[in-house]
């Protein structure tokens, strides 16, 4: 367990967060978590005044191998996958014909992308089991804080859409989960990955090399 969970925010977001509230997280969460500690917040690696895109995601992947971090991203030597991020994959060839070689998203991240999930850890094996641990009020301090500054948003399924709330209209790309049970409503077909860039181009913005 982390000792002190506020000191790992790192400093440019200390301002945005509210740092009591990262401390009651920290007194809740107990030893058995995922990510670990260093990787909770990857996601601001970013500084605030340079994100461009915040794409949200749930919460962490309840497994060891897959949990870094970053909303949708695994590292880089996972082989196979996991099945939302292929999904995404595939909507990335199908929009822009881009293949990634892996599912690491630490380039999308590097270019001003905020991959931030709702809840920025889990119980190994239980999706969603910290989603009422108060990670919401963080995440949602974070998400609106970048909306002021112009960031758009990336909001796949219903979780995610309750974040609409913080950006203009011409600023959010809306589509179902690009999970398995919902990827067929409409994930596929969306071009979220084009259209954000024209958004971007229209607001004077380099676009994403995805």
């Amino acid at each position: 367990m982390p000792s002190n969970l506020t000191s790992l925010v790192p400093p440019a977001w200390r301002e945005i967060v509210d740092l009591e509230d990262v401390a009651q997280i920290g007194a809740n969460l107990g030893q058995n978590f995922l990510p670990s500690s260093k990787l909770i917040f990857k996601s601001l690696e970013v500084d605030p005044d340079d994100v461009k895109v915040v794409i949200v995601g749930q919460d962490p992947y309840p497994n060891s191998q897959h949990a870094m971090g970053l909303a949708f991203s695994v590292p880089a030597e996972v082989g196979v996958l996991p099945a939302s991020l292929k999904n995404i994959y595939k909507e990335l060839e199908a929009d822009l014909g881009i293949i990634r070689e892996n599912g690491d998203l630490s380039a999308w991240l590097e270019q001003g992308v905020l991959l931030l999930n709702m809840s920025l850890t889990v119980l190994p094996n239980e999706s969603g089991s910290h989603s009422k641990i108060g990670w919401q009020v963080i995440t949602q301090q974070i998400i609106s804080d970048v909306a002021k500054r112009g960031a758009v948003a990336v909001l796949w399924g219903r979780e995610a859409q309750l974040m609409s709330k913080y950006f203009a209209i011409e600023d959010q790309f809306i589509a179902p989960h690009p999970s398995p049970l919902s990827v067929y409503r409409g994930f596929y077909g969306s071009k979220p990955f084009s259209k954000v860039n024209s958004r971007l181009v229209e607001k004077g913005l380099t676009p994403i090399k995805w």
